[in-house]
């Protein structure tokens, strides 16, 4: 067997390894073999050999109804909640956002053709926006993704529109967003990925004062009419310019 060949099948053992534990989810704590096997179309053997894996290296935890997260996924998850946690200070200024305005709050950052949200602060309203810390959403549209994209080259801004219902025709119009949001200094969506969904979005500067996140507002369309939005464009923009101006002091940056 070549050293190629070797890798490619210890690349593909990994993405099978990581395959079977993102079955795992809140609603679906544990699962059986048999689900693992309908659930991947890998062999019953291969998924035995794997589960076996993951269950010695602490992954994964045999019970008397199929596999549950293992003790040692605490530990990650120790390390990721660390690494990602924004300082108290900014997760304070978020709860009073939210607060004074009502709306949900938001950090997204980008990785690669996607947004992902970082932290959140919910809106103390029933009816409200919620997105779940780590969860991905599209670039091809949405206020922070018009902030998140300002300095996007050519070649991601035409891998974000393939990936678009559009096509590749979507770049012109994400161009347009984006010169109107770096015009403006806040960027406005309304019903673009999600009918009944609004958001207004700000960057956030890293020291080198380039936008490394988006602060947003979101929350029913309903509720963002011209002159909300006008009020939460202001709001984001002072909580941003504190960020700014002590530095977004987070391990990403």
């Amino acid at each position: 067997m070549t050293t190629e060949s070797a890798d490619g099948q210890g690349v593909r053992s990994i993405q099978r390894a990581l395959d079977i534990l993102s079955l795992l989810s809140e609603e679906r704590p544990l699962i059986a073999v048999r689900d693992i096997v309908a659930a991947t179309g890998l062999a019953k053997t291969t998924v035995i050999r794997i589960v076996q894996t993951l269950e010695q290296s602490g992954l994964l935890w045999a019970t008397s109804s199929g596999y549950m997260a293992g003790p040692g996924l605490w530990r990650w998850a120790h390390l990721a909640r660390r690494g990602w946690e924004l300082p108290p200070e900014t997760q304070r200024l978020m709860r009073e956002l939210a607060s004074r305005e009502r709306e949900t709050v938001n950090v997204y950052v980008v990785r690669d053709i996607v947004r992902v949200c970082i932290a959140q602060q919910e809106s103390p309203q029933p009816l409200r926006h919620v997105v779940h810390v780590g969860d991905e959403l599209p670039l091809w549209a949405g206020a922070s993704a018009k902030i998140l994209l300002r300095n996007a080259s050519p070649a991601l801004l035409e891998r974000v529109a393939r990936s678009s219902p559009y096509g590749e025709g979507h770049v012109r119009r994400m161009l347009e967003w984006i010169d109107e949001a770096s015009e403006a200094g806040f960027a406005v969506s309304h019903g673009e990925r999600d009918t009944g969904l609004s958001a207004v979005a700000v960057p956030i500067l890293g020291r080198a004062g380039t936008v490394v996140a988006a602060l947003t507002l979101s929350g029913p369309t309903v509720r963002f009419t011209d002159d909300r939005v006008a009020e939460f464009a202001k709001a984001l923009g002072a909580a941003a310019d504190h960020l700014n101006e002590r530095g977004f002091d987070h391990p990403l940056f």
